[in-house]
């Protein structure tokens, strides 16, 4: 289901467990929108620790539609920021590009949308390739579920009584 002109959807989606999980906000709109104004502003005001970037699938070769990677965890040690900037940012822009094959996003919307991709990398996450392969499918899931209006309003409800994370189950 691709956007309209000017939908803007916002997409989440939680792959994995434990220090390799990943948890994927997404934004998708319009260049032209509040969504392309939300883009540049990030990009072009950093602060300490969290430096928003363009996602690629390879140097000078950005995804499509063009993808800010905002970390929501700021680089404890070289060794998370190479996670941050290798297997995560590697496993977002292939999850965009999945999203742009498999037709959640249009092709012709490729050139005048963009996204933000709001990216959790645990700080203790020590597998290269669970963290690219659980950012890939949670950027293609959070996409997806941004496009179906997902969750539904009534699982909402249902759940308001039992909320859960990997981080917290309250006692019952």
């Amino acid at each position: 289901m691709a956007p309209e002109a000017q939908t803007v959807q916002i997409g989440e989606s939680f792959i994995g467990a434990g220090v390799n999980a990943a948890h994927v906000n997404t934004v998708l709109g319009h260049r032209d929108g509040p969504v392309g104004t939300a883009w540049a502003t990030a990009l072009a005001t950093p602060s300490a620790g969290h430096v928003p970037f363009v996602t690629v699938l390879r140097p000078s070769l950005p995804v499509k539609p063009l993808t800010l990677f905002v970390t929501k965890a700021a680089p404890a040690n070289d060794r998370h920021g190479n996670l941050i900037w290798g297997a995560a940012q590697a496993g977002i822009a292939a999850g965009v590009a999945d999203a742009l094959a498999n037709g959640t996003i249009s092709v012709e919307l490729a050139d005048s949308h963009a996204i933000i991709a709001a990216v959790w990398v645990n700080p203790d996450a020590d597998d290269d390739e669970a963290v690219y392969s659980n950012n890939r499918e949670s950027a293609r899931t959070a996409l997806e579920n941004g496009a179906r209006q997902l969750p539904d309003t009534a699982a909402v409800i249902e759940a308001r009584n039992t909320p859960s994370n990997p981080f917290f189950t309250p006692r019952g």
